[in-house]
């Protein structure tokens, strides 16, 4: 009985984990300007493969393999939001149009 709970509640993570992936793919070709496209693809594969590598931990068990995934997990973690952040800031600083893309909010709140 616990090898088929811990059998759906793996297969639960690492669907969520595909769901999240697709949803970013389809958000890449759907959005035109690069930083959204920069920001969906960040958060895609950040959350996406951390629940699939969460469901491998999961159907592993807490083993040496295990503690492994889960520095895995913890790199992507860190290093994937600062990799998108310094290619958005190369970005805004070498945009020549950045000012077609972008609202600015006044003083007064409004935009």
């Amino acid at each position: 009985m616990n090898e088929w709970v811990r059998f759906w509640i793996c297969a639960v993570f690492c669907i969520g984990g595909i769901a999240v992936i697709l949803v970013s793919t389809f958000g890449v070709y759907r959005f035109r300007y690069v930083l959204n496209r920069m920001h969906i693809a960040a958060l895609g594969d950040t959350l996406g493969i951390s629940l699939v590598l969460l469901g491998l931990v999961i159907s592993k068990g807490f083993s040496p393999v295990s503690w492994k995934l889960l520095l895995v997990i913890l790199f992507f973690w860190i290093a994937s939001p600062v990799a998108g952040h310094l290619i958005a800031r190369l970005e805004t600083t070498t945009n020549e149009k950045l000012s077609e893309y972008v609202r600015e909010e006044r003083d007064d709140g409004s935009l």
